[in-house]
């Protein structure tokens, strides 16, 4: 159990990053949320699943993150690739319970986690998948294809693109704007757009890179 005081300051955290970002989720949402980075805290501890140990910095870099790209994310099936301990699928999940989500993962321990975070918060919309993503066969295609950490632009194009729908897209969340990988996209026959995300009480520069076929 997260001590008293800290979950009120994440709770405070999160609802003020949700009205930043113009995100309008119900106390129950947010409340799993919260759930979840408890859950990554404890199994933190003995699993080393994530470099971020700051309890400040939890909310922004965790949650507020995942949610900076919720505007983005389009139609009803989405595959989070390299989803380590669920980021930000879990979180994507939490905010859109109409849609359902793949988490993929070749590394078990995080799949593990990923796992017991479903069943303890009752996420029915999700399914975890642990392998590498060139043998992932799904029975369906996916609409959105979101990576937090996975690979750059060529390499998540290349190993990816076959998952996506005529229509879909793929969605990488970056740093600093790669220049250099989206020039060699858009010569594969991408458009390529470039949307800044602003992710409350945090630093750096963040953006989403969205690749759809020309």
């Amino acid at each position: 159990m997260m001590p008293g005081d800290l979950m009120e300051r994440w709770r405070e955290q999160l609802a003020d990053g949700l009205a930043a970002l113009q995100i309008d989720l119900t106390a129950a949402q947010q409340q799993l949320a919260l759930d979840y980075l408890a859950l990554l805290v404890k199994w933190n501890k003995a699993y080393n699943l994530t470099a971020i140990r700051d309890s400040a910095e939890m909310v922004p870099r965790q949650l507020l993150d995942s949610y900076a790209i919720l505007r983005l994310v389009k139609g009803g099936r989405v595959l989070d690739v390299g989803t380590g301990p669920g980021l930000p699928g879990i979180p994507l999940a939490i905010a859109l319970p109409d849609a359902q989500f793949t988490l993929l993962d070749s590394n078990g321990k995080k799949t593990r986690f990923v796992q017991q975070a479903v069943h303890e918060l009752g996420l029915t919309n999700v399914d975890v998948w642990r392998g590498r993503v060139e043998d992932f066969d799904p029975p369906r295609l996916f609409d959105t294809v979101t990576a937090r950490a996975f690979a750059d632009l060529t390499k998540m194009e290349q190993l990816t693109a076959r998952l996506v729908v005529e229509q879909g897209q793929l969605l990488a969340m970056k740093g600093t704007i790669p220049s250099e990988e989206i020039a060699v996209v858009e010569e594969a026959g991408y458009t390529v757009s470039i949307e800044p995300l602003f992710v409350p009480d945090s630093e750096g520069e963040r953006h989403a890179i969205i690749l759809t076929r020309n």
